[in-house]
């Protein structure tokens, strides 16, 4: 299941904001940047969406699995998991960008989901 429009974060000025300027939390087979929203980067279309709180992208390469199918396949796990268990953001609005590292491909998805929520938790956003 892919994450509804008004938690997608798209565009190629956001993306790179937030690989320059997020904050950065590591695991072994991940990586969670996160940074305070800026709307005025956004798409035109998606300015005029409603606001969310939180909007996430995950960024699943080649390194990880060669076969699409299978880089497909963790994006919706990882969909899935951030829609059961969403972030909780007081005030601001945050942008999340979730990168799995080579290697993460041959994990459980217990073991990704587990890590992933960890990173969540290190970063505040999960009691």
């Amino acid at each position: 299941m892919a994450l509804p429009q008004r938690h997608r974060l798209k565009g190629q000025r956001v993306f790179d904001r937030v690989y320059q300027k997020g904050r950065r939390f590591h695991g072994p087979f991940l990586v969670l940047r996160m940074l305070e929203a800026q709307p005025q980067l956004l798409p035109v279309e998606q300015q005029t969406c409603p606001p969310s709180p939180w909007r996430c992208g995950v960024v699943v390469s080649s390194k990880v699995h060669k076969r699409a199918v299978r880089r497909n396949r963790l994006r919706r796990l990882l969909h899935a998991h951030l829609l059961a268990q969403p972030p909780t953001v007081s005030e601001r609005c945050l942008w999340l960008l979730l990168s799995l590292k080579p290697g993460s491909a041959d994990l459980t998805p217990e073991a990704l989901l587990g890590e992933c929520s960890q990173l969540l938790h290190q970063a505040g956003l999960t009691p």
